[in-house]
């Protein structure tokens, strides 16, 4: 690369200042001799000339505000005469930069100054970055020229070798400003100079790239525009011929919304609101959005069945037949629905269909472990009732315009799900199934369960109102069947506002009942059997429901029917067995294998959990129905462990106070049951609930809790036959809790006999199942006393209690 400059011989020269214009090296360009200026620098240059051998010499300056560059060009004056338009000038072509020094004095009434020459050759050969940087310059000049169209200007900058003469070319560019010009003459070094222009025509090139781009997809929106335009226009054409072809009158898109809506069966209120959204479709251009919103939400109100609704079948017997028929037990539903349907007869009969403004409707909230038939329940309802039925989904629903509809001026604005079941039920009185009310979430969305509290009200729904339909939509006459799994997870203000029916889970009898009317049918017509090819005996259904599939529903128990069918299948499709088959319970190991849920008392003595002192059976309620708990006690040694009370078995702090209050208990009154308590009284007490992988809470174990410590200190075993639950206090009282009826089927499931439970708590075995009661010895105790009696099997020996000690 050549150096900054190499000084040449001082030249003293007159100024030719250029203002806002730039020429470089190499440029010939004309000047107006009109310009004083200009006039007055080129006959000073002439008047010079003649003492010199040469053409007149000006040195070009650019005039940038009045402020002149700190580096001209050397210009030689090649012709003077005539411009095109016939005024005087000067053809002037540059040789080279000069660098400028202090002005000076000359002939003629121009300025002159000294300057000196800056050498700008490049040593030979040229380096192999500088011929890479001279074919990027020469291949995107060539690309802008191209694309003006200048392709004899092409060949001549092609044929430039100079590197200081290609840089110097960029000036006859016209994107190029001023100062962009003005960087490029003071910048001496022809190598730096060349990628400066270089990057200037890069920059350039994409600017245009970009602009090009832009103007080419707005050109192709504005043909599409034309297209469309000249496509509905010619539509509208075949539209008008076909109306006279068919001897219809001539009409627009909003007239026919009008006749519509003057047709339509429309409450009075919704048919102002439609005819006023008509009046702004006819005012509303072709091109305006806003009249794609007006028929999008004429389209969705006249599809509606505002008065539409399906007579209800009044036969009370009939729809009895039709719940029992599909249902197996859920006694409580089935009354709940034969009342509502005698008193809408009753009312019907005496004229009594609207009061107030409302309807009969109906909101229930079916609340049950999962398997019930709480959904499939929904469709025989509305069955019963002879009413369409519609099923919406809210597990997982956060979005509070899912409810209640988006404002009509968003994009894709929709109505909520409440109005789209009605539109797709046909009518004003379907049967609508809420499922899964307690898996609603709230976000920043806003909270859905809070826009379902105006649905489910009967006192407000016959006017609710959509955010997107904007007119009273009438929800009385609508029976609702919300279901849910946990009934905590229900928010207060909707559950108040919905009649509580609960779904606790099927008896054995009725599992078995419901295998073989619905269960064994269907998988048998899925697994592509026949009746007279499979028989499933009652005594494998029993043992099913008893020991492989112990829930409170019957999904499990049905997937264990299909699996055992299709074995059967996939059995004799092999050759291995022949049909028809009876399938008893001697076949399930064969075929599935070992039951999962095998009775403590069906065990051996020794395997028991209640085999050692310590050990208690509670009960408790799960979000699966209920289950049955073991608590388990033990004792460290004095001189080893520390004093205090553990727990284990991730416990809640009910549970915990719980435990507290039992030690508590025996440590005050120990000495009435005959208990060791000075044991208690410098040794750690370790209770343990197993499963710890699950959260448990409650005071209902607080009994169990109690009746285990007590077997730990006296060394009597728990009767394996016993289970209890109920809340104990610190004077020994036995406190009401709640989930009896849930505590007691499990218990039947488990194989247990005998059940203790609060005095208080009495009433609520009304709800047991009568071939439960039958099978349980249920005692209702007031004091902890009476069940340490009840519990605690007799003493084996005299020789003391045996306290377990902790490892």
């Amino acid at each position: 690369m050549a150096a900054e400059s190499t000084a040449f011989t001082p030249l003293t020269l007159p100024v030719l200042p250029l203002d806002d214009e730039v020429v470089l090296p190499g440029m010939v360009v004309p000047l107006d001799l009109n310009d004083t200026d200009v006039r007055a620098a080129v006959e000073a240059a002439q008047a010079a000339a003649r003492s010199e051998p040469g053409k007149p010499k000006v040195l070009l300056v650019p005039r940038i505000d009045g402020t002149y560059a700190s580096t001209g060009v050397l210009g030689t004056v090649e012709q003077v005469g005539r411009l095109a338009d016939g005024d005087p000038g000067a053809l002037i072509r540059g040789r080279g930069r000069v660098k400028i020094g202090a002005g000076t004095t000359g002939p003629g009434a121009a300025l002159w100054v000294e300057g000196t020459r800056l050498d700008e050759s490049v040593p030979e050969p040229l380096p192999g970055h500088v011929t890479e940087l001279v074919k990027e310059y020469k291949a995107l000049a060539t690309a802008w020229l191209k694309k003006r169209g200048a392709w004899q200007v092409v060949d001549r900058v092609q044929a430039i070798d100079d590197v200081s003469a290609l840089a110097d070319n960029s000036g006859y560019s016209p994107f190029l400003t001023t100062e962009q010009k003005v960087e490029l003459l003071e910048t001496a070094d022809p190598v730096t100079r060349l990628k400066l222009a270089t990057q200037q025509l890069r920059d350039h090139l994409a600017e245009q790239e970009v602009a090009e781009t832009i103007a080419k997809d707005v050109q192709e929106g504005v043909d599409k525009q034309q297209r469309e335009f000249l496509l509905r226009r010619q539509l509208e054409a075949v539209r008008k011929e076909l109306r006279e072809l068919n001897g219809e009158q001539e009409g627009e898109e909003s007239d026919d919304y009008r006749a519509r809506v003057e047709a339509a069966d429309l409450p009075e209120k919704v048919r102002e609101a439609a005819l006023k959204e008509v009046d702004k479709l006819e005012r509303a251009s072709d091109q305006s959005p806003e009249g794609s919103w007006i028929r999008t939400w004429l389209d969705t109100v006249l599809e509606l069945p505002w008065n539409e609704r399906t007579e209800d079948a009044y036969d009370i017997q009939g729809a009895k037949a039709v719940l029992d028929a599909e249902h197996a037990g859920l006694e409580d539903v089935k009354e709940r629905i034969t009342e509502y349907l005698a008193v809408r007869k009753r009312r019907n009969d005496r004229g009594l269909g609207v009061v107030g403004g409302r309807r009969g409707g109906a909101v229930l909230a079916l609340v049950g472990p999962p398997g019930v038939g709480k959904t499939s329940l929904g469709e025989s309802v509305a069955r019963a009732m002879g009413r369409k039925f519609v099923r919406v989904a809210l597990g997982g629903v956060r979005d509070e315009a899912e409810i209640r509809g988006h404002r009509r001026t968003y994009v894709g604005a929709l109505p909520g799900r409440i109005v789209r079941a009605i539109k797709e039920a046909g009518s004003m009185n379907p049967v609508v199934l809420l499922d899964e009310i307690d898996k609603v979430g709230s976000d920043f969305r806003g909270d859905p369960a809070a826009a379902l509290l105006e649905v489910l009200d009967p006192a407000q729904n016959h006017t609710f109102r959509d955010h997107y339909l904007e007119v009273e939509l009438d929800l009385s006459d609508v029976v609702f069947l919300a279901t849910a799994n946990v009934l905590e997870a229900i928010p207060e203000a909707l559950l108040d506002r919905m009649e509580l029916v609960r779904l606790d889970g099927y008896t054995e009898d009725e599992k078995v009942v419901i295998a073989r009317d619905h269960l064994v049918p269907r998988q048998l017509e899925r697994a592509g059997l026949g009746a007279d090819e499979v028989t499933v005996d009652e005594s494998a259904l029993r043992k099913l429901a008893g020991e492989y599939t112990r829930e409170a529903g019957v999904r499990t128990l049905e997937r264990s029917i299909a699996r055992l069918l299709r074995k059967v299948a996939a059995q004799h499709e092999l050759g291995e067995r022949e049909l028809p088959f009876t399938l008893t319970d001697a076949d399930l190991r064969e075929l599935i294998g070992r039951p999962h849920h095998v009775p403590e008392s069906a065990q051996d003595p020794a395997e028991r959990r209640t085999s050692v002192p310590g050990v208690a059976t509670g009960l408790a309620v799960t979000g699966a129905g209920g289950d049955v708990l073991y608590v388990e006690a033990s004792l460290a040694d004095p001189e080893t462990g520390a004093a205090g009370l553990t727990l284990t078995g991730q416990l809640g702090d009910v549970m915990k106070e719980s435990a507290q209050i039992a030690l508590s208990f025996l440590r005050s009154h120990g000495a009435e049951p005959e208990l060791p308590v000075a044991d208690l009284k410098d040794r750690g007490v370790h209770i343990h609930f197993p499963a710890g992988a699950v959260p448990k809470d409650g005071p209902s174990a607080g009994i169990t809790m109690t009746t285990a410590l007590a077997s730990l200190l006296s060394g009597r075993l728990v009767r394996t036959d016993v289970a209890m639950t109920g809340e104990v206090s610190l004077t020994g009282r036995v406190l009401p809790i709640g989930g009896v009826k849930q505590k007691l089927l499990a218990a039947h499931r488990a194989g247990v006999t005998t059940v203790i439970i609060p005095k208080r708590n009495e009433p609520d075995l009304d709800d047991v199942p009568a071939e439960v009661l039958d099978k349980l010895d249920v005692h209702a105790v007031t004091d902890v006393r009476q069940v340490l009696e009840l519990a605690l099997a007799p003493a084996t020996s005299t020789a003391g209690p045996k306290v377990p000690v902790a490892a």
